[in-house]
């Protein structure tokens, strides 16, 4: 079941998403979920606004991202390990001890995947921040990942790239071709979801995802099973439903 709320624009998408983070990071020691890309930059920006000015903590908090690119160091200027810490961890008061994401430059990325995998089994993630890709993909799980799968290595769709080639000086060339991704299953295990999406570029996804036959070609379906998503859209974005 979805709970869907459609807004004006894309700050008033990050507003409502920064409403269900504060609920959650203001309680215990919460777990979140994180991911990168457009979509959370505004709930990230709020995030540490709210600590400027209200003074909320984010000590407690745990952190995992859904996936980070291979092939290019932790180091680079589009890693999503500087992206993290460029448009939130700098800016909030999480111990990097706290801070979980994948290596893509890891030496052996099978074992990586396995010991991210068990990483993820030790907690629940208490709210788990998502975008969809155009072709319907959630973290780097492309069309035809297996609904069960768990932290694996994938091959990223000519789509994909050419989505993300925009952050590579628009040459899909410098896209990295495959990345270490949560799975799907991994995904499903959280209490919350939230998935933001924004531009008429994501309808056709957003429609798969909430109305399209559950289909390992649109993996945002998966969603549909649980029990507890959020769906935060501008109108362009919600378009089709």
């Amino acid at each position: 079941m979805f709970n869907i709320i459609i807004t004006e624009n894309y700050d008033l998408v990050a507003s409502e998403a920064f409403r269900i983070m504060k609920s959650v990071v203001t309680k215990g020691e919460p777990v979140l979920g994180l991911a990168t890309g457009s979509s959370p930059i505004g709930l990230y920006k709020k995030m540490i606004a709210d600590r400027n000015t209200n003074g909320t903590s984010y000590k407690k908090v745990v952190t995992y991202n859904l996936d980070e690119y291979i092939g290019i160091p932790r180091d680079h200027d589009q890693s999503y390990w500087t992206f993290m810490h460029e448009n939130l961890f700098d800016g909030l008061n999480i111990p990097e001890a706290n801070i979980h994401i994948p290596r893509g430059d890891a030496e052996d990325m099978e074992e990586e995947c396995r010991s991210y995998e068990e990483k993820l089994q030790e907690r629940v993630i208490d709210l788990q921040v998502l975008g969809i890709g155009s072709d319907g993909h959630i973290g780097f799980n492309e069309p035809g990942t297996p609904f069960d799968s768990v932290t694996h290595v994938t091959e990223l769709t000519q789509q994909t790239r050419s989505d993300n080639a925009r952050f590579f000086d628009g040459d899909i060339e410098k896209v990295p071709e495959k990345a270490i991704t949560m799975g799907l299953a991994s995904i499903m295990r959280a209490r919350q979801i939230i998935v933001l999406a924004t531009g008429a570029s994501k309808a056709d996804a957003v429609y798969g995802m909430i109305k399209g036959p559950q289909s390992e070609e649109c993996p945002a379906s998966i969603l549909q099973d649980h029990s507890h998503v959020t769906v935060i859209l501008d109108k362009a974005a919600a378009s089709r439903l």
